[in-house]
């Protein structure tokens, strides 16, 4: 039934069932659905409707189907977009627009904080009027990059020196740490250090300063929330749509939210009402964890209740391990 419910969108009869090869009357369905019914699995719209399912209804679905799943490969040509990205924030945009294509939901991506990655290396390149461009490469394919004004003059040979020193200093340690490290050893005496020791440490404090601390959210299909609206559901999702949408534009708050199902390995199925957060209450959720071995990301799926949870599952359950085996190819 539940699966009739989510191909169709409209409310199930005991007399479409009866036609479906069941081998009893529509009678004797009914009173299966009113059993069902009165133990929170369906419910009936209204008193000439047939029944929906309930969360909890959706919940044992999806238990059976989790109990039956086999795990899948994508197919060599998803794998090698998904390898051919030259950046996190590429491979990341790769990544949800996979999942929400398997999956023809909103697909999302979370890249772990900027802070938690190790450094590979850092470069500098003088630009005019003393400014210097920072390039941070991090492992795993992280870069970023920024133009700071720092208080010292620098010569290109000079910057060379500066970053020569910090990545053999720091190299392998996460960027968070190298910000404390950084920190620490201005505090001390500055007769500690020669001259270009001292200015290096202030150009490094200079390019890790606002460095971002949080998880980058990725979003790709929001127009797909939009799609496969039933008719019984189609006021209370509409509103409910807006109100993610908002999420998806305010990035951390939605981040927030998802950072509860964030610590657990393999799926995380959350259905509706289980959601802790009224705001995510309308909608179905499925995410998984991929790791580089050191650090964590995530990616999955959102939207109504009334999604293709097979399809969704599948997807999300794939290009995780998918992702994690490119992030680690890469370490």
């Amino acid at each position: 039934m539940v699966q009739a419910y989510i191909d169709q969108g409209e409310p199930v009869s005991s007399l479409w069932l009866a036609g479906r090869g069941f081998g009893v009357s529509s009678a004797t369905l009914r009173n299966v659905m009113a059993r069902l019914e009165d133990l929170g699995f369906v419910r009936q719209p209204h008193t000439s409707a047939g029944r929906v399912p309930t969360d909890l209804g959706y919940r044992s679905y999806v238990d059976d189907l989790l109990s039956e799943r086999r795990t899948s490969r994508p197919t060599p040509e998803v794998e090698a977009r998904l390898r051919g990205a030259v950046s996190v924030e590429d491979l990341m945009n790769h990544l949800c627009h996979e999942v929400s294509r398997a999956s023809h939901q909103v697909g999302f991506a979370i890249a772990p904080s900027a802070d938690a990655t190790q450094l590979e290396r850092l470069d500098f390149v003088a630009l005019e009027a003393g400014r210097v461009l920072v390039v941070v490469v991090g492992a795993g394919g992280h870069v970023s990059h920024k133009v700071i004004t720092p208080s010292d003059e620098f010569t290109h040979t000079e910057l060379t020196q500066v970053a020569n020193y910090l990545n053999s200093e720091f190299k392998g340690r996460t960027l968070l740490d190298v910000r404390q490290a950084v920190l620490e050893r201005l505090r001390e005496e500055r007769t500690l250090y020669d001259v270009l020791v001292a200015r290096a440490l202030r150009l490094a404090d200079s390019s890790f300063s606002g460095l971002d601390s949080e998880p980058t959210l990725f979003v790709q299909g929001a127009s797909l929330l939009l799609d496969d609206v039933g008719q019984e559901e189609q006021e209370v999702t509409i509103e409910a749509l807006r109100t993610l949408l908002r999420m998806i534009e305010e990035k951390s708050r939605l981040v927030q939210l998802l950072d509860d199902y964030m610590s657990a390995d393999g799926l995380t199925i959350v259905i509706g009402t289980e959601h802790n957060a009224p705001d995510l209450q309308p909608f179905s959720l499925v995410v998984a964890r991929y790791s580089d071995g050191r650090t964590a990301g995530a990616v999955g799926v959102i939207g109504p209740t009334r999604m293709r949870y097979s399809k969704a599952i599948k997807a999300v359950d794939t290009l995780s391990k998918t992702v994690s085996r490119v992030v680690n190819s890469r370490t």
